[in-house]
């Protein structure tokens, strides 16, 4: 019989997490019916929008998240033994999945996509997952830069943010990058960006007018908030801004899905007469083009155009303290448990 860990919401955060919103469970899954597998948890994702979904989780439920994980027992011919997947599973140690065929297991759970062979497999959930398919469809799809635009990213020392801003340079954009701490600032400067600035301790406005006195061009933004209001009246005309997340929100139960706000960052008047194209996004949209997405993300690697760094926070008891930090700054680039 194989036991299994398992993190459930205890109550619903006020306002940013703490440790005690989540209770660490355990419980024994039952034997193997045809077609089920076991598989025990490598590496559990931690992400901010996640703080979204545990608005609509009910206590006692596991907290969503992907992971990579291996088969350890399998009644099922096409996941033996061994086997690495990575999957939408939760903050889990072992889950036992159901048959395919015509259920939602079909698409939370696949095999290790092949671009990520030799490197570690905790980049299926970061440079070569969701994260890396959300940066470039978002840049390239959403706010389709092109050569010598500028393209302004904010949390731009995140996995997403960081991937943003090399594949805008790939594209022969100019790049201004804002982060949180000079550490992260440095980091952005050895990737290549062309402006990099700590936005807690440099004015937002005058980095943006000193580098790019005809505006901004492409606007990608994980912020939201006061920050956004300040790009947005800078924004070149016919600029777009593709809005993938607004991390500055997230623990605001006030800004919640479907529900009014008055607190905006968007002004109607700069979008009606810079004619601005602003539109939110799920990568979800693009799943039919993840494998090009994936091997064009791999040969950039391999040709070092592309660097990606991990926050690895060892002991699947620590996934909440992870989880967290996303929300004090405490991850540079794709943070990640070792389970």
């Amino acid at each position: 019989m194989v036991t299994a860990t398992k993190w459930v919401l205890a109550k619903q955060p006020d306002s940013l997490p703490t440790v005690e919103d989540f209770k660490m469970v355990t419980e024994d899954l039952p034997a193997l019916n045809d077609g089920e597998y076991i598989v025990q948890a490598e590496w559990v994702s931690v992400d901010p929008y996640i703080r979204y979904r545990i608005r609509e989780t009910p206590v006692g439920d596991v907290i969503t998240s992907g992971q990579v994980a291996k088969v350890i027992e399998s009644k099922n011919s096409e996941f033996p033994v061994g086997t690495t997947v990575v999957g939408y599973v939760g903050w889990r140690t072992h889950t036992l999945l159901p048959p395919r065929g015509g259920t939602q297991n079909d698409h939370i759970v696949q095999k290790l996509p092949s671009p990520v062979a030799e490197l570690s497999t905790s980049t299926a959930l970061g440079v070569l997952g969701m994260p890396g398919q959300t940066a470039y469809f978002g840049l390239l799809d959403v706010c389709k830069p092109k050569p010598g635009d500028v393209v302004v990213v904010n949390a731009a020392a995140g996995v997403v943010g960081s991937l943003v801003c090399q594949i805008a340079k790939i594209k022969g954009c100019k790049v201004i990058a804002f982060a949180g701490t000079d550490e992260k600032v440095s980091w952005l400067r050895e990737l290549g960006v062309d402006v990099a600035a700590n936005y807690k301790t440099q004015d937002i406005v005058e980095v943006i007018k000193g580098a790019a006195p005809g505006g901004v061009n492409c606007y990608f933004d994980n912020v939201g908030g006061e920050f956004s209001s300040k790009v947005i009246s800078l924004m070149a005309p016919y600029g777009s801004v593709a809005i993938c997340g607004a991390i500055s929100t997230y623990n605001d139960s006030s800004r919640h899905i479907g529900r009014p706000t008055m607190c905006s960052p968007l002004s109607e008047s700069t979008i009606i007469w810079k004619q601005l194209r602003i539109e939110g996004f799920l990568v979800s949209r693009w799943i039919s083009k993840f494998p090009e997405c994936l091997k064009q993300m791999r040969e950039w690697i391999d040709q070092g155009k592309l660097k990606y760094k991990e926050t690895v926070t060892e002991g699947f008891e620590n996934t909440p303290k992870a989880f967290i930090g996303l929300f004090t700054g405490a991850n540079t680039g794709k943070a990640v448990v070792k389970v």
